[in-house]
């Protein structure tokens, strides 16, 4: 008969301990929703090729560390740019943010059907990364990390 007993103990143990509050998510702080506005700000500056707007949102680490000619690379203009972010992770003060960056690119390619024809095709280029945003104090959040 202690056979059944035991079974019962363990199964109450592990049953009570599972029962802990669970953590709460980084988008339960209101700091995660200005970090995830000021990315969606900084990556809509991204998408109309908004240097100065873009500009406005960055870290003095990433000015400092970047050349100013690759940063207007990244924001030079680009035709049909689109973005998405993903659900961030991060605590007070500091969130990361999954982002996949997208474009419509043309390629020239020879038509199969006319010898000597080139035709202008388009395709989707998707790049996936990461943005960093920090808090500089005041609620002012700055990205810490390009795409």
């Amino acid at each position: 008969m202690a056979g059944p007993v035991f079974v019962f103990l363990l199964t109450a143990a592990a049953w009570g301990h599972g029962r802990s509050k669970p953590a709460l998510p980084a988008s339960s702080e209101p700091g995660y929703v200005q970090a995830l506005a000021a990315a969606n700000r900084f990556l809509y500056a991204w998408q109309t090729g908004d240097l100065a707007n873009g500009m406005a949102l960055l870290s003095d680490g990433i000015r400092h560390a970047q050349s100013a000619g690759a940063i207007e690379q990244f924001f030079s203009a680009g035709t049909d740019r689109a973005f998405e972010i993903g659900a961030g992770s991060g605590h007070r003060g500091r969130y990361s943010f999954p982002v996949v960056l997208m474009s419509v690119r043309a390629a020239e390619a020879s038509s199969q059907s006319s010898v000597g024809k080139s035709v202008s095709r388009k395709f989707v280029t998707r790049r996936s990364s990461e943005i960093v945003l920090v808090n500089t104090g005041k609620d002012d959040w700055v990205v810490d990390k390009l795409p």
